[in-house]
């Protein structure tokens, strides 16, 4: 019998700039494809990895924050931002992408995949996972 590992992926730095935005969300993307219990955390400044509207043309780099919205195809559902760090930043919760899932159990009515938590929750999520891999 396998047992399910609960896997997050804990995302803090800005989109752009380095490669650990990307590289996250691409090994997110392979772990749901092999049918790993994944979710993702951002923290600090990787509340902006979410945030709409980002033109990238300026620095000629590749906007990936669409793809964010393809998760729900591969069952990752659960994207928990840090309250903390939004309010730092100067963000609300209005200012992030809608990123929705498809829930099967409920006649395939669209849900958030957002869910903003306090610092004293992140701390309880991140204690309850398996794995924890921070990007």
């Amino acid at each position: 019998m396998s047992v399910t590992k609960k896997f997050l992926y804990v995302n803090r730095k800005a989109p752009y700039g380095t490669i650990y935005a990307l590289e996250s969300l691409e090994v997110v993307l392979i772990g749901a494809a092999f049918e790993q219990d994944v979710s993702l955390a951002f923290l600090d400044d990787g509340v902006f990895q979410l945030t709409k509207g980002q033109d990238t043309k300026g620095i000629g780099v590749k906007n990936f924050s669409p793809t964010f919205r393809a998760l729900g195809d591969y069952e990752v559902t659960k994207l928990y931002i840090e309250q903390e760090s939004l309010d730092e930043r100067g963000l609300t919760k209005d200012d992030l992408q809608e990123i929705v899932y498809e829930d099967e159990d409920d006649d395939w009515a669209e849900k958030p995949s957002i869910r903003v938590v306090n610092r004293a929750e992140m701390a309880a999520i991140m204690a309850d996972q398996d794995v924890v891999l921070s990007f």
